[in-house]
């Protein structure tokens, strides 16, 4: 089954709360249970569980459950996405900012 697109936005807002980002940093070290995630962060199980929607559905997180217990993982669809506008954006930045350059050395030259 083909993924849907992932929302830029949507990822950036996951992005944007230091909790998710901490969750993300925690993810980065193995694939954690939801409780194992909750203790050293200080906060529910239900908090972790909220924050974990939010980055799943922004294609950062993958869970899974097994029995009693949901396993989280990273996953990478989100950070591939996110690579592939931060690249566009550099891009189209390099250019504008190559180009002012060339504009202030000519300037630069003419006095």
């Amino acid at each position: 089954m083909k993924r849907p697109a992932i929302d830029i936005d949507r990822l950036f807002r996951a992005l944007g709360d230091p909790t998710r980002r901490a969750i993300l940093d925690r993810l980065s070290e193995r694939p954690q249970s939801v409780s194992g995630l909750a203790a050293p962060l200080g906060i529910t199980v239900t908090a972790v569980a909220q924050h974990l929607q939010i980055l799943e559905e922004s294609g950062l997180v993958q869970t899974e459950k097994v029995g009693r217990v949901r396993t989280c993982r990273i996953e990478p669809a989100g950070f591939t996405a996110l690579e592939r506008w931060i690249g566009e954006h550099r891009t189209v930045w390099e250019r504008r900012l190559d180009r002012l350059g060339n504009v202030l050395a000519e300037d630069d030259d003419v006095k």
